[in-house]
């Protein structure tokens, strides 16, 4: 890059700001000519900067009428993402609906997402609608909003029929599929793509199926890991875990990121024990918790300067 200096503006919630603007990130942004700024929401945006980019988590009509506002003001400035692009990541049943729409060429692998229901709230029998889908116990539910809250959070694992009468709709049931244990955090920011390898629930066979209680929460699956292997164990099933093929992932990332029309997400998948060449995608976030991932104040650096980059590319195109 040239001498110039960008200005990065941010708006994240206090807890997002202590994780992710750490001191490491913002001196080797400062090294790249990156100069990352907080914007201060007592004040009018429009009064503040200026702004090459502004990146943000933020959702409301008022600062959505704020950053049209400086778009406007500012047509060659990045607005990293847009508030349309980002909600729909809040509703379960629609953010996954992108990943059967993608075209990977890969010859081996595969990309999929596995079945999942709606439970409405005044439905009559969440029993029949699994039927008729053809979905088998065990079932993961999840609440239908996916907006980072602690109730969004809130998730079980369905072993039996009589699980699900301990659970209040609306509700997203989803297939459990035996992955081993393992799951693949891939990171994207822009064109840059990471993924690493973290623990899951385990496999559950059909003979501990019938062991096991009716629910659990997600927060009490560690006591359900305990019952069959050690941190030791874990850590190993872990470290043996073959990483699934670069080229596929970051495929995937990449289609991922053009059809969401999103720069800053990651995706959870899982790869099926019944068929080693099959990815499922289960989840995607939007600004995850980058910081856990390894050297990522080089990452978003890099991506950093690809904004800027497309920013000086916007004032004289």
């Amino acid at each position: 890059m040239s001498e110039r200096r960008f200005r990065f503006g941010y708006v994240l919630a206090p807890k997002k700001v202590s994780s992710f603007i750490q001191d490491s990130l913002v001196n080797h942004a400062q090294q790249q000519g990156i100069d990352l700024i907080p914007i201060d929401l007592n004040k009018p945006l429009i009064e503040q900067g200026p702004f090459d980019c502004i990146f943000h988590k933020l959702y409301g009509p008022e600062w959505r009428k704020q950053l049209e506002e400086f778009s406007l003001q500012n047509p060659t400035s990045i607005i990293i993402d847009p508030i349309d692009a980002i909600e729909k990541l809040h509703n379960r049943i629609s953010m996954l609906e992108v990943v059967n729409e993608l075209k990977i060429t890969q010859e081996n692998e595969t990309i999929g997402v596995p079945l999942q229901i709606f439970i409405q709230e005044n439905s009559d029998s969440p029993l029949d609608h699994i039927t008729r889908q053809g979905l088998d116990f065990p079932i993961i539910a999840k609440p239908l909003i996916a907006n980072g809250t602690a109730d969004s959070h809130q998730m079980y694992l369905v072993l039996k029929p009589e699980g699900l009468e301990e659970l209040k709709p609306p509700i997203v049931l989803q297939e459990f599929v035996n992955h081993g244990g393992v799951i693949f955090k891939v990171y994207v920011a822009g064109e840059h793509v990471k993924c690493v390898k973290r623990r899951s629930l385990p496999d559950i066979s059909e003979e501990k199926l019938g062991t096991l209680e009716n629910l659990i929460a997600f927060s009490q699956i560690s006591n359900l890991t305990a019952q069959d292997q050690n941190d030791d164990s874990f850590a190993e099933v872990i470290e043996n875990a073959e990483m699934p093929p670069l080229g596929f992932v970051t495929d995937v990332a990449n289609q991922l990121r053009d059809a969401m029309k999103l720069h800053l997400f990651n995706f959870d998948m899982i790869r099926d024990t019944r068929a080693g060449n099959r990815y499922l995608v289960i989840d995607i976030n939007y600004f995850p918790g980058y910081a856990k991932m390894p050297s990522y104040e080089t990452i978003l650096t890099a991506f950093f300067l690809d904004i800027a980059r497309q920013k000086q590319s916007n004032e004289s195109g």
